[in-house]
């Protein structure tokens, strides 16, 4: 029976690993919740799972979240709040595996205390790994603690990578939908909206990540995140666009052969995968062969997409570089949202922000907030601008 800590319960990872938990009583077990901001989604999920601990992100909430237990009748859960709660989920000694899910840098502190104390991850916050990816590889090894990824282009080639060395390894590919706007026109792209952007054509999402997926700078994170888990440098971690989102990840091995995975577009199967790793669970997560029908795969068109071309400078640049790609993506994405610039002025604010940024390799994760910070107060001062 594996213990679980979920960071970001609420969120859709969150609901998902409560479903896997649900199909698998025998198996697995939550027993801490970090909860975030949505009050009455943390009521249910305490009232139906009963966890030890539960964290709010702020004073207000958990007082809130503590009053509604006790007037429910439900007792025995310790309720508590902020980052300081968030870590002490992370590290409950009980727990055998923390599902880290916080969108954002805000999960970072916790993830990284995860490793410290030996808990196993399944990590499906890839902005941990691309902010301070070398700190956490650094002292998973130190703890011996496995990074197993939910994310399902990187699960998809964890599994792959289990059909050969290390060494044998040519490349990896990673798979992109393309989203919404694969073929809109480029003179188009000024005048996108919000709710055209957040039309996602395969998956359901969280805003930040959807919007990510519009401009692929998703995939840009994820090929930072890939060269990190899988050791590997840019040049060997490529992306292919695949519309049907039937094929998840490739590895090409050096005699030619290349492995894909293919499965249903369900996050649970990535996590079932992730919590039951290195074993092998039976599911109903069954796959439609004939959806094999028709597969199309396509380069990716820098012009279209230059939050790609970002990334793949960033990776090459510097830690630093990467930390200010994902902050400076969060703030202009929200600026996008409140419609203060428009599409295109998303890469725009992440390019001027890069041209700013200085080459650095953070020591510690204090040093990595502080990257993170001026590089958001960069992205600021040019959305004001523009």
């Amino acid at each position: 029976m594996k213990k679980i800590a979920l960071l970001g319960s609420t969120g859709s990872i969150g609901q998902s690993t409560l479903s896997i938990c649900a199909s698998y009583p025998d198996r697995f077990v939550p027993i801490a919740f970090a909860a975030g901001s949505n009050l009455d989604v943390a009521f249910e999920q305490t009232s139906t799972w009963r966890p030890q601990l539960v964290s709010l992100a702020t004073e207000e909430l958990a007082a809130q979240l503590t009053a509604r237990l006790k007037a429910a009748g439900i007792g025995g859960v310790e309720v508590i709040y902020g980052a300081a709660g968030t870590v002490r989920v992370a590290t409950l000694p009980e727990v055998d595996f923390v599902v880290s899910a916080i969108v954002g840098v805000a999960g970072l502190e916790a993830t990284y205390a995860a490793v410290l104390a030996g808990k196993t991850i399944g990590l499906a916050n890839k902005e941990c790994l691309v902010a301070a990816g070398d700190l956490i590889l650094a002292a998973a090894r130190e703890k011996g603690v496995a990074l197993l990824p939910i994310d399902s282009e990187h699960n998809a080639v964890h599994q792959c990578l289990r059909g050969g060395a290390a060494s044998e390894v040519k490349q990896i590919w990673l798979t992109a939908s393309g989203g919404p706007f694969r073929n809109t026109p480029l003179e188009e792209f000024a005048n996108i909206t919000p709710a055209q952007a957040l039309k996602h054509p395969t998956w359901v999402m969280g805003q930040r990540i959807t919007i990510d997926s519009a401009t692929m700078l998703n995939k840009g994170l994820e090929i930072i995140e890939a060269c990190r888990l899988f050791n590997l440098p840019p040049d060997r971690v490529k992306v292919t666009v695949h519309p049907q989102s039937t094929i998840h990840s490739l590895v090409e091995y050096v005699d030619g052969s290349i492995l894909a995975q293919i499965s249903v577009t369900d996050m649970r199967l990535p996590i079932l995968y992730a919590l039951a790793y290195p074993d092998r669970i039976p599911s109903d997560l069954t796959f439609d062969m004939t959806a094999l029908a028709h597969l199309d795969f396509q380069q990716p068109d820098f012009a279209r997409f230059p939050c790609l071309r970002l990334a793949y400078e960033a990776a090459a640049a510097s830690q630093a570089h990467c930390i200010a790609l994902n902050a400076s993506d969060e703030v202009a994405v929200a600026a996008f949202l409140a419609g203060k610039i428009p599409f295109n002025g998303i890469p725009r604010t992440i390019e001027g922000v890069l041209a700013l940024t200085k080459a650095q390799a953070p020591a510690s994760i204090t040093e990595v907030l502080s990257i993170d910070r001026a590089a958001r107060e960069l992205a600021q001062d040019i959305v004001q601008r523009a």
